[in-house]
């Protein structure tokens, strides 16, 4: 299985940017796909999913500027990020499951891509 995340980038606070995460060998469709980030020297941490039924979850620190999305027919989930803050700097990464647990526990995810790094300037 192959995540590729793609999209990141240097951009100033309020930009937005869109990250991409094209899935191979699953389909998006039938897995629960999920953002994690780390931000240098913090834990890995959730940021947004998408599961199997189309339910989204999202943490509060990025509820109401980020939406988790997916297309079955490009097998690719994404995460359109707007008015972005220095505080989203970090690698985000994709990850997928077969597990039915909360979507928000990065011990869930059994599948990762290699990260992709947004900068967010002042």
């Amino acid at each position: 299985v192959q995540l590729q995340a793609s999209g990141g980038g240097l951009v100033q606070a309020g930009a937005s940017l869109r990250l991409s995460c094209q899935a191979s060998e699953i389909r998006v469709g039938n897995f629960n796909m999920g953002w994690f980030r780390q931000a240098p020297g913090k834990e890995r941490e959730f940021v947004a999913a998408v599961r199997w039924n189309s339910a989204t979850y999202y943490s509060d620190s990025v509820k109401g500027r980020f939406t988790c999305s997916r297309s079955n027919l490009r097998n690719t989930v994404y995460l359109q990020m707007n008015s972005l803050k220095p505080d989203d700097t970090a690698v985000y990464y994709c990850a997928a499951t077969s597990r039915i647990g909360s979507p928000n526990t990065l011990n869930e995810y059994n599948y990762w891509g290699q990260g992709t790094l947004v900068t967010v300037s002042s």
